[in-house]
């Protein structure tokens, strides 16, 4: 293992955090959602910390019959706008589907806030999941899987040929001359594809960063294929180590399928953590939150999952095994995380309903800041990722005191940095300039 190595970590910015019903709890942030200070702190608190980034995932429609969970609600970008003035170098990644929005308004919006944080956008391409928010944009439902992935491979040729259609020297300013910019270095693009058709140039002129940082999110095989070709950083999920070497190895498998074996592109599963003074406490504050959920419904959700009916099975007796994954006909994805806690953890049904309410089944780490540290360097020095998207079950109050009780561990470990290594996200990444590409978009 290279002992220069040094780990990458995220904030997942989620409402009150990432415990769905943690907003109950009386201390929680919930009636700050609204508030943009709020989202401030958060983004001032991870950039104490000298995190990578904050992370704001999107979603493009509400079930209205539900009233018990948190809807979206600021829109990411503008948040994200407003945060990049309250900060000086932490990245600002939001979430884009491209099922949704257009590659021209995309990547405007994205120069944008790169020109507007000087350099820390990143971009997490999506193709969305749900046929409500199809709804909200002129569709009757989703395409099918294979088709939003061509649709989404073609959005990202398309912005990143946009991005380009600048020359770093294009904006000359020449007050004698009267010449703002060189016409011969701004050029349209003229993407005719099977989705999109856009001429550009685009109407922002080049990034500080050359372009926004390409994140990916897909766990399938199409989107793992889509990661290899386009991401250059990928958010996973991994409830344990040993499945993250897995997706790991996979991802470094498909980089060298795709001609990118040298490319550095790092891994980041989500990660759920308490942290207490004693395991004790970091247990207690796991039950509390644990408290406030709805039962019913949380059941419901696990039937829906799995398949099987745990209404009538008592919360406090263990769960069975589920059956092989190749006996469940829903999404294989959630089965194979639920299949892998009950197995890993063999926890009693309030249990496993806890373990679902906070990250759905990503990485879930208890205990004290060094005992989190230990399980975060065995993980790191194992090769299962280059850090972690952090999704604390409270905010503030989880990623404070991440930052301040269990990043100073790391970064006595020189594990972590203690300082920004420049301006840009992609210098904190570690991650090199693109160099403008010269030749038009791709025809679909």
């Amino acid at each position: 293992m290279d002992a220069t190595r040094q780990l990458h970590l995220n904030a997942f910015i989620y409402g009150a955090g990432h415990h769905t019903m943690g907003w109950r709890h009386p201390e929680s942030s919930a009636d700050r959602l609204g508030d943009i200070s709020y989202y401030e702190e958060l983004a001032r608190i991870a950039e104490r910390g000298c995190l990578d980034a904050v992370f704001f995932a999107d979603g493009q429609s509400v079930n209205h019959e539900y009233a018990a969970g948190i809807p979206w609600f600021l829109e990411p970008v503008t948040a994200l706008s407003a945060m990049a003035r309250a900060t000086s170098r932490i990245g600002l990644v939001t979430t884009i589907s491209a099922s949704f929005y257009t590659p021209f308004h995309a990547a405007r919006l994205l120069a944008s806030l790169d020109h507007i944080s000087g350099g820390r956008a990143g971009i997490n391409v999506v193709t969305s999941m749900f046929d409500a928010e199809a709804r909200n944009h002129s569709m009757d439902s989703l395409p099918a899987h294979a088709q939003r992935y061509e649709r989404a491979e073609e959005f990202v040729v398309a912005l990143q040929g946009l991005w380009d259609s600048w020359s770093d020297s294009a904006l000359l300013v020449d007050r004698e001359a009267g010449r703002y910019l060189d016409p011969a270095q701004v050029r349209p693009i003229n993407h005719r594809g099977n989705h999109f058709s856009v001429a550009g140039p685009l109407t922002v002129p080049r990034c500080p960063q050359g372009r926004p940082v390409l994140f990916q999110a897909g766990s399938s095989e199409a989107g793992r294929s889509f990661a290899a070709r386009h991401a250059e950083a990928i958010y996973s999920v991994s409830w344990d180590r040993e499945s993250a070497v897995e997706y790991a190895a996979d991802i470094r498998r498909l980089l060298g399928l795709a001609g990118r074996s040298n490319d550095p592109v790092p891994v980041l599963p989500g990660l759920v953590t308490y942290i207490g003074a004693t395991r004790e406490e970091a247990w207690e504050k796991k039950r509390v939150l644990d408290s406030f959920i709805d039962t019913g419904s949380a059941i419901a959700q696990l039937n829906m999952f799995t398949g099987q009916d745990y209404n009538t099975h008592p919360l406090d007796d263990r769960v069975d095994p589920l059956p092989p994954a190749e006996d469940f006909t829903g999404p294989q994805g959630r089965y194979l995380t639920v299949q892998r806690i009950i197995e890993t953890q063999r926890p009693t049904l309030r249990e496993l309903l806890g373990f679902l309410a906070a990250g759905g089944g990503h990485a879930t780490m208890i205990g004290t800041p060094a005992e989190i540290a230990d399980e975060i360097e065995e993980w790191f020095m194992s090769g299962a990722c280059e850090g972690f998207n952090l999704m604390c079950p409270s905010y503030p109050a989880g990623l404070d005191d991440f930052v301040g009780l269990v990043v100073p561990i790391l970064q006595e470990r020189g594990l972590f940095r203690s300082a920004y290594p420049g301006t840009t996200l992609r210098e904190t990444l570690g991650l090199a300039r693109p160099a403008r590409l010269e030749t038009v978009s791709a025809r679909g």
